[in-house]
């Protein structure tokens, strides 16, 4: 055995993991959402910096508020999933360094002072958080339906009206419906992907 974590685990969290396109009515509860970020608050980040940031769209209006913003395509599935997640992230995260980072609280104004700095860091470090989302939703045995297709600066104005925050992804959430999987596409081969120096 290569792989430490059992085939059942490796089967939920990747190999039969889909991205999902409909959902049952289930609810998605608060517990679940905190049992979720409680296992992936653990991702990597530069500087432990943390800069994921999640809007849970509960409301109608919240709902419609997001679902103006969504393509086409994406409207009808994000109208009707139990739960829906805007993930963005906080280019002021260097705010909370001083407490995330104690062994070198100074890093929030030796390397972060400067605002297209931290947008960079936190862009890249927020994505690396939003696929440890995703693998959280998956191992509370719950399906996500990740999308990009949406206008950005249309829910950046909509939910981050402070310019403080910019959108990544946004997430549905629950328990598979119906026709919840497309086929299947290819995936690389390790030949196709890995090299050696």
């Amino acid at each position: 055995m290569t792989l430490v974590l059992d085939t059942a685990a490796q089967d939920l969290l990747f190999r039969e993991a889909r991205t999902a396109n409909t959902f049952t009515d289930e609810p998605v509860t608060d517990e679940q959402v905190q049992a979720i970020y409680d296992l992936v608050k653990y991702a990597p980040t530069a500087f432990n910096q943390q800069p994921l940031r999640v809007v849970l769209a509960r409301t109608e209006e919240g709902r419609e508020r997001l679902v103006r913003h969504m393509s086409e395509g994406n409207k009808a599935k994000t109208s009707t999933a139990p739960l829906v997640a805007i993930l963005a992230a906080d280019n002021e995260f260097h705010e909370e360094l001083p407490t995330l980072l104690p062994v070198f609280p100074q890093a929030k104004d030796v390397i972060f002072a400067e605002r297209p700095v931290r947008e960079q860091s936190a862009a890249l470090n927020a994505a690396l958080q939003v696929g440890y989302f995703i693998i959280g939703i998956r191992a509370a045995g719950l399906a996500a339906g990740p999308m990009t297709g949406f206008d950005a600066d249309g829910i950046n104005k909509e939910f981050f009206a402070d310019g403080e925050h910019s959108v990544l992804a946004v997430v549905n959430i629950g328990k598979p419906g119906e026709a919840a999987w497309y086929d299947r596409n290819p995936r690389l081969s390790y030949e196709q992907v890995v090299t050696t120096v």
